[in-house]
């Protein structure tokens, strides 16, 4: 590798680690603190957790055209992460209910460039350098981890400490992001034109489905296990250690992804992550003992460590190379955005009318209808390639 390459590869690496670092400070002891400090209801707790998913769905696609307009993917990125962190400190300023919601609209405007944008440099510069996705991914879900427990400590000290981490680590990560190299642009990225073909792609559009119904779940847990855990009896350190443990599991099985895609497959690996995460949240509807509970954290790097590059894998295998960053932006949209915020918003109004295990039980139906639809894939699939070596036989 070249030694510019390397220095583009550390600096990537070093994004993701402040950037979700920055994340992990806040999405996981939000609803915490919002519980506990902002004394607000389950509905307002769920509307406020819920509206940056929102805006994601809409956002996403215009900051993505915004960067394409003329190759300003960097200067896009550095200034949205850079605003986000400022806008996170307006919780700092507000304890009513319209204004907390207004500060958390702001910051997930601006949020919802980063996780694409990022994710938009970092695979031009693998497929140019040839470097393996997730060694730059995995720095991500380092920083989340070492976040939720750093800051979970922290938090017992003073809550509001999760927002000036927050501006902190995400402007450290805009300055990184000034150094990165600027990629050729994408040609044939029409998003109009390429979400009509890709939506007429059934493969596309099941998988869509799969997205939804189980990376949302996983997503909204971020909110919640924060809630689930104080009310097992765990504390601000417990809910560290226990993100912590959670978070950091992904990285060997991200490692290890690319070993069980080539001798399982691309869907088999996403079922097994899908298969996993229905276990997980069936479990935690039962009310298990607390010291189970951090044990089981594990689990997660079975279903994200596996799922989010066998998902993002193969929305690349089945799109036209033409449209395969709309493919991408598509994905991120319906995963982080549409998803996350259905199962947010539900969560709290579940955990307004019933509790937070009973959320755990939503979590495990759906995620078990995501399953069957991964499964009808794989069958699809095989019965595909049976009727294409079917014809290859008959034609040699």
């Amino acid at each position: 590798m070249k030694n510019q390459d390397k220095k583009t590869l550390y600096c990537l690496q070093g994004f993701y680690l402040f950037a979700f670092f920055g994340f992990g400070s806040l999405s996981p002891l939000l609803g915490v603190y919002l519980s506990s400090v902002g004394k607000l209801n389950g509905y307002q707790i769920g509307t406020i957790l819920s509206t940056g998913p929102v805006i994601m769905v809409f956002f996403q696609p215009i900051w993505g055209m915004v960067a394409d307009l003329k190759n300003a993917t960097n200067k896009v990125l550095t200034l949205t992460t850079a605003a986000a962190g400022i806008f996170g400190l307006g919780y700092l300023a507000f304890g009513q209910y319209y204004w907390i919601l207004i500060v958390a609209v702001m910051t997930g405007i601006f949020q919802s460039a980063i996780i694409p944008l990022s994710d938009s440099i970092s695979l031009q510069f693998s497929e140019r350098a040839r470097v393996n996705y997730g060694n730059i991914r995995l720095f991500g879900s380092l920083g989340f981890g070492l976040a939720v427990f750093v800051m979970g400590r922290f938090s017992e000290w003073n809550p509001q400490v999760i927002f000036y981490a927050f501006f902190a680590t995400l402007f450290a990560a805009s300055l990184i992001s000034l150094k990165f190299p600027t990629e050729n642009p994408v040609k044939g990225n029409n998003l109009l034109g390429g979400m009509k073909e890709l939506f007429q792609i059934k493969k596309f559009v099941v998988f869509m489905f799969v997205t939804f119904l189980v990376f949302g779940p996983n997503l909204a847990n971020n909110f919640y296990f924060g809630l689930f855990l104080e009310d097992r009896g765990g504390t601000y350190t417990g809910i560290g250690i226990a993100f912590l443990i959670a978070v950091l599991s992904e990285i060997p099985f991200m490692r290890a992804a690319g070993r069980l895609i080539n001798r399982l497959g691309l869907l088999q690996v996403a079922a097994i992550g899908g298969a996993v995460s229905l276990v997980r949240w069936s479990f935690y509807f039962l009310q298990p003992d607390l010291t189970i509970v951090y044990f089981s954290t594990v689990v997660q790097g079975f279903s994200l460590g596996l799922f989010i590059p066998a998902g993002l894998q193969y929305i690349k295998t089945i799109s036209p190379p033409a449209v395969t960053a709309t493919a991408v932006t598509i994905y991120s949209a319906v995963g982080n955005g549409i998803g996350s915020w259905f199962f947010t918003f539900v969560g709290g109004i579940i955990f307004e009318k019933f509790d937070v295990y009973s959320i755990y039980l939503f979590f495990a139906i759906l995620t078990s209808v995501g399953l069957l639809l991964t499964i009808w894939l794989i069958r699809n699939e095989r019965q595909e390639n049976g009727i294409f070596n079917n014809v290859s036989n008959h034609l040699t």
